[in-house]
């Protein structure tokens, strides 16, 4: 005779141990919890000994932590001379074995007017100084009009970094994890020099010091970065490929003109 239950009386029946609370299945072979419970403890304990570093095993490399690396040395740079000597010699930027020189600054360090620029291109590359190809004459131009130089003294003087002391391969948009690493040194030198206004310069230098980007929106809006009135403007490059925005670049430098004219003026 054959004993086996039909579906539908197989599920009747399991319907109506559901009913009555059953809440899991008996095998026909009992199962010694006791074993079980010992087994795992005996499978953790010989997974954290294969994980744990032998007797006479060279120790784990520590991870590499280049923003706190950075923050470090550009802390304990004391001053101007000290903090390019921290950047030149930092390991973790990648931008510096391609390069030919660190460019640091230009310009007069106790001016009231501290310009960041994006990254140094070719000829900055080549002479170590920011802004002195075509992009550059063009901004020594712009400050001429408004009676500022990066060669003069006292309130005519203008002091010039970038975002980035290396030049990207290519003249390429600085990565953000490049910006990041660097970006502790530029806090450093802002502090160090100490100006009264920041002229933020592009895309990139907006980016860094203000955390977003969109010059077009940005530009000739009096806002605050690094703890000091800050004034975003188009970069000389861009007005140099786009000539029709140099009417909103005289507009900004009338602005900024304003500003050291009147700090507590209209804003």
């Amino acid at each position: 005779m054959d004993s086996a239950l039909d579906w539908h009386t197989a599920r009747a029946l399991l319907d109506w141990q559901v009913e009555m609370g059953v809440t899991e299945a008996i095998s026909e072979a009992p199962v010694n919890r006791f074993e079980a419970e010992a087994e795992r403890a005996a499978q953790a304990v010989a997974a954290a000994a294969e994980t744990a570093p032998q007797p006479g095993a060279a120790a784990p490399v520590p991870q590499e932590d280049p923003v706190g690396d950075a923050e470090a040395a550009a802390a304990a740079a004391q001053d101007l001379a000290a903090l390019r000597a921290a950047i030149d010699a930092y390991p973790h930027c990648e931008l510096r074995r391609g390069a030919r020189n660190l460019v640091f600054c230009d310009g007069a360090p106790v001016a009231r007017v501290m310009i960041v620029g994006e990254a140094p291109g070719r000829e900055e590359d080549l002479e170590g100084r920011p802004f002195v190809g075509r992009a550059g004459k063009l901004l020594d131009r712009m400050l001429a009009a408004i009676g500022l130089a990066r060669d003069a003294e006292g309130e005519d003087a203008v002091y010039i970094t970038n975002v980035l002391p290396w030049r990207p391969p290519n003249n390429r948009d600085p990565r953000p994890e490049e910006i990041e690493m660097m970006l502790p040194f530029l806090k450093r030198h802002v502090a160090l020099a100490d100006p009264d206004i920041l002229v933020i310069m592009g895309n990139i230098s907006a980016q860094a010091t203000l955390g977003k980007r969109g010059i077009t929106r940005l530009r000739g809006h009096w806002t605050e970065a690094m703890d000091r009135p800050a004034l975003p403007m188009f970069h000389p490059a861009y007005l140099l490929r786009n000539p029709g925005a140099k009417r909103d670049a005289w507009a900004d430098l009338l602005s900024l003109k304003a500003r050291l004219a009147d700090p507590k003026g209209p804003q």
